[in-house]
């Protein structure tokens, strides 16, 4: 059955059908054509992980990120860190990876970020003469910070994978997110020294820092109110995913009064078509794991790869290379729910914490969001750019060796995962 399934799906996925369809399609026939399970099971296992208490969680974060980034918000949010670091070397590509971190609390999505801080920025750094393709590509880089800083949607989805704790997961993807921050704004001054690219004129001086400060403050407060309400048992994920909402919709009816009823409408329906694609790759991948779990392919993997690699740096290092190659062509969600019950079952061979896993595995397929051919990020910065992917890509390399330095950081010393 698993190969059926995993040749049929490569076909589907060549052929230009949407990964939810594919994997479904694929599964079904696996197990259709196999004939040694009722046909009702495939139904089942698509409708199983709908029921999921904690997988609410998504949706509600989703559509508190988009009441908060539709509005005011976003500009001051911008505003904020062009008076915190626009001053730098390379002072607008700062921003860009200064405000991704500030958007990545607020959204928990790299797209959304891309898309929302892009189309501000971007066109901001054209102006003020950075060449367009390396503004799409910090742009497309510094947009992954959002999966690692509270609150992350592919963490969620990897806890519903492995049944690790969400706010373990959430308190383990700050230091990571700081330190991804910190590297890429790093190469930013780098690459502004070395072409002599502009700082931001910022008037005011400490005063006009001062000033921004309370503007942005509702964004900062947020991740900081999700991650206080975990570590403190105060409230489950999904319940702080509600409270989020609620808090997005005060802000937005009360302190910046710029909230519609078109404009909450439009958000409501963009988070209802963005959740109904996760959730449909969610259901899709829970047949695939069914497929996977019935022939035992897990446990069948990490015993070979023990058997053959038996050191557990070399298996990890494996798990990465895997990672790799899989998040060029697949997107980040979809890529955890088919490598996370494989990896789950060798790190539990081998003694690596799934916190640390989780986070491995969400560093390493985020790469491959600004990575080609398939890389979501990449070409949303592209198309705000008006480059080509290649021209764009060719601008990589430093925030690339960033974030493979911190790849290997979080693969071989435990302690950047601490949980508090």
């Amino acid at each position: 059955m698993t190969t059926l399934m995993l040749v049929l799906f490569a076909v589907l996925m060549v052929a230009g059908m949407p990964i939810g369809y594919a994997l479904v399609v694929s599964a079904s026939a696996a197990i259709l054509v196999a004939g040694e399970i009722p046909s009702t099971v495939v139904l089942l296992k698509i409708f199983q992980p709908t029921q999921s208490f904690p997988l609410l969680a998504i949706p509600f974060f989703i559509l508190s990120g988009s009441l908060l980034m539709s509005g005011e918000l976003g500009q001051r949010l911008v505003g904020f860190a062009a008076s915190l670091v626009g001053r730098f070397r390379g002072g607008l590509g700062q921003v860009n990876v200064f405000g991704s971190a500030l958007f990545g609390g607020v959204s928990g999505s790299a797209v959304a970020d891309a898309s929302a801080l892009g189309s501000i920025l971007i066109p901001w750094m054209k102006k003020e003469g950075y060449p367009p393709a390396l503004a799409g590509a910090i742009t497309a880089s510094s947009s992954i910070i959002a999966v690692l800083i509270p609150p992350s949607i592919p963490l969620i989805i990897f806890a519903a994978v492995s049944n690790a704790s969400i706010a373990e997961l959430f308190l383990a993807g700050i230091l990571p997110g700081v330190l991804l921050t910190l590297g890429l704004m790093g190469a930013c001054w780098f690459v502004g020294w070395r072409r002599d690219l502009p700082t931001v004129n910022v008037a005011g001086g400490l005063r006009g820092l001062i000033s921004a400060l309370p503007k942005a403050l509702p964004a900062i407060t947020l991740p900081l109110m999700i991650l206080g309400l975990l570590r403190f048992g105060i409230a489950t994920p999904t319940e702080v995913s509600v409270l989020a909402v609620i808090y997005a919709l005060l802000i937005r009816t009360t302190l910046y009064r710029d909230l519609s009823l078109r404009r909450l409408s439009s958000d409501i329906a963009a988070t209802v078509a963005l959740t109904g694609v996760v959730m449909l790759v969610i259901a899709a991948s829970n047949l695939v794991a069914f497929v996977l779990t019935v022939e035992d392919v897990p446990n069948t993997l990490a015993a070979w790869a023990l058997d053959t690699l038996k050191e557990p740096w070399l298996i990890i290092l494996m798990m990465n290379v895997v990672m790799i190659v899989v998040g060029m062509f697949l997107d980040l969600p979809a890529a955890i729910l088919l490598l996370g019950p494989i990896f789950v079952a060798l790190a539990g061979a081998i003694g690596l914490d799934l916190i640390q896993l989780g986070l491995m595995m969400t560093v390493n397929l985020a790469i491959g969001l600004f990575t080609p051919p398939v890389g979501t990020t990449l070409f949303i910065a592209s198309a705000i750019s008006r480059q080509g992917i290649g021209a764009v890509a060719r601008e990589m390399w430093p925030f690339y060796l960033v974030s493979l330095v911190l790849l290997g950081l979080v693969s071989y010393v435990p302690a950047l995962t601490i949980r508090f």
